[in-house]
């Protein structure tokens, strides 16, 4: 495999408050590779999305972030304002939940996105222009010379995710985060929209963050599959390890409560409980007061993120009693 392009060692990520800090996301670390997508999945609250948008640097000032996030040889976390203006939307680019919210209401969507090239790029505001058209062509919206005079509450929600990927790839970036870029668009939608995004890859060979609840969407899309739960990385592997061979009580309690159109049970299998306080998370390992196989051992210690296969690695005290036999 290639040199990666952005690598994250110990992230951490906490949020003062009255009641203390909010932990949302301890000791991350993952690699990220040219061409490959990397799906990071979890319940909301896991930190998924912080650990995105702490990679952008779109942070409050207060925000109490240690580790490090190399990209290209540059430490992004330690970069200047100034410096890092010139890493965000041209180097690395995200795809936020909700276009109606990221998008200015009161500009068209093609001055937003002439806007994102100009900044980076030192072209005319024509030539700008024709790529904004160009752009929005390549992802697929319908009489792109005539709707990039248009403004987003002009434009359907379909539309709409396509107008953020066009804007975000307007600098052909290296690294792409897509933060839930298929939330509540219809199921034909959300596939045209991915493979919007897959052939946008293609083409310009960048590596995608994918960040999503949709497992499915995992199984079609992902290269390797990232879990997270109350703050930590809880198994990564290949797509293959997390479905067919998970190592992990919560992965297999993901995967048990997908509907499963084969099987004889007529009944979903929830998980119990609910995610801890990230304010006040349980002793030991996050996922005990939920886990079937909890012990005495997991009330204790965390249990270090340990590697059971090449390019699989799990975060449990009972690995080894997970047999791969029956993950899906």
């Amino acid at each position: 495999m290639t040199e990666p392009v952005l690598v994250v060692e110990g992230l951490n990520v906490g949020f003062p408050s009255k009641a203390g800090v909010v932990q949302a996301v301890s000791d991350v670390s993952f690699e990220l590779h040219a061409g490959e997508v990397l799906a990071v999945v979890g319940e909301s609250g896991s930190g998924k999305s912080v650990t995105a948008l702490t990679l952008m640097r779109l942070h409050a000032k207060s925000t109490r972030i240690s580790g490090r996030a190399v990209f290209e040889g540059r430490d992004l976390l330690t970069l200047s304002d100034r410096d890092m203006r010139s890493v965000r939307g041209n180097d690395i680019a995200m795809i936020f939940q909700d276009p109606m919210t990221a998008l200015n209401p009161v500009f068209s969507v093609g001055s937003q996105i002439i806007e994102a090239i100009r900044t980076h790029r030192d072209v005319s505001k024509q030539a700008a222009r024709a790529r904004a058209i160009e752009l929005l062509d390549l992802v697929g919206v319908p009489e792109p010379r005539r709707r990039v005079d248009q403004f987003p509450h002009e434009y359907s929600g379909g539309m709409r995710q396509r107008a953020m990927i066009a804007m975000a790839i307007a600098n052909e970036p290296k690294v792409l985060i897509a933060d839930e870029p298929t939330t509540a668009l219809d199921v034909t939608v959300q596939a045209q929209v991915m493979e919007v995004l897959r052939d946008v890859q293609e083409a310009t060979g960048s590596a995608m963050l994918l960040i999503t609840h949709d497992l499915g969407l995992v199984a079609g899309t992902a290269d390797r599959v990232q879990v997270m739960y109350a703050s930590r990385l809880v198994e990564t592997g290949g797509v293959d390890d997390i479905f067919y061979g998970s190592r992990n009580p919560y992965t297999r309690a993901l995967l048990d409560s997908i509907p499963d159109l084969v099987s004889d049970t007529d009944r979903l299998v929830p998980i119990p409980g609910n995610p801890p306080s990230l304010l006040n998370p349980p002793s030991g390992c996050p996922f005990r007061p939920r886990c079937s196989l909890a012990s005495d051992t997991c009330a204790v210690s965390v249990p270090d993120l340990m590697t059971v296969g090449e390019g699989h690695a799990t975060r449990c005290h009972h690995a080894d009693r997970l047999v791969t036999e029956g993950a899906l």
